[in-house]
């Protein structure tokens, strides 16, 4: 599978700059980004890279910079080595969730282990708002409740949610890619009560849920925050992340028309994970 590397040299350049930067270009395909001092490198796989895609990158209301791009092909190799060379490290999430690769040897051990193989694609979920969201689910109780995981991405919040004794998991993602990594990493895990669904919200069964989560962009979230709504228990929680601090104020605004009371919010540098609960 070949990839096409966009090197993005930002100006100015700052940490929430890049990570602007990041999640835009998230939201049309690229899968992995790396840092370097000067640019971030962006990589999507060359069959979806499209250099018009990047002319109207960035939302009207977006804070304004100057990014400057180049483009190099990167040609089918072996992508479990390359990460292991260079980029995938063992992540300890508060001192209790441990995300490895199969290949990694030296880590620390913890109270919950989740295998992320990388394949012949990028996304190993080490963003700051997946953090912030396996931090929320740690400290919940999910024994045998039934748990929503919008937009699943690697299937790394629904084995976490498993392991801590949840009865079922639903996970959907409209990526065709994010959907076969978490089939693969869901069986890797033995998780065996996690049904993977393909789709947006159009898709989501027709079944009430005691805890949902979405991480994903803003303009997704207050568009398909009805439909979340829609099948929250009562009483149950709805974990938001994947957008920033200063648009907060218009996730909490679309929640409370939809009858959803803001419980909190955690933060992790620029981005947010806020939780609501059904009255």
């Amino acid at each position: 599978m070949e990839y096409t590397k966009t090197s993005c040299k930002i100006d100015p350049d700052s940490a929430e700059n890049r990570e602007i930067l990041v999640a835009e270009l998230g939201e049309i395909g690229y899968e992995s980004f790396t840092e370097t001092d000067e640019l971030v490198e962006a990589y999507i796989i060359t069959p979806d890279f499209s250099e018009k895609s990047l002319e109207n990158l960035f939302p009207a209301n977006y804070p304004c910079f100057q990014v400057t791009f180049s483009f190099e092909a990167i040609p089918d190799q072996n992508w479990n080595e390359v990460w292991e060379k260079n980029y995938f490290q063992p992540l300890l999430v508060a001192d209790r969730c441990l995300i490895r690769a199969p290949f990694h040897v030296d880590y620390p051990a913890a109270e919950f282990e989740i295998i992320i193989d990388p394949g012949m694609a990028f996304g190993t979920g080490n963003h700051e708002t997946t953090s912030l969201m396996i931090t929320e689910i740690l400290n919940e109780n999910l024994i045998g409740k039934k748990i929503l995981d919008m937009g699943c991405g690697t299937g790394i919040l629904t084995i976490l949610a498993s392991k801590m004794g949840a009865e079922r998991v639903t996970a959907i993602d409209i990526d065709s890619w994010a959907f076969n990594s978490s089939v693969e990493n869901t069986k890797s895990n033995s998780v065996s009560n996690a049904d993977i669904i393909l789709g947006g919200a159009e898709v989501i069964p027709d079944q009430k849920f005691d805890f949902i989560y979405a991480n994903i962009q803003r303009n997704i979230l207050l568009k398909d925050m009805a439909s979340y709504a829609n099948v929250l228990n009562k009483g149950g929680e709805l974990i938001m992340s994947g957008f920033y601090r200063n648009d907060l104020e218009s996730i909490k605004e679309k929640a409370t028309e939809l009858g959803l009371q803001f419980i909190r919010v955690t933060e992790n540098a620029t981005w947010v994970a806020a939780a609501f609960t059904s009255k």
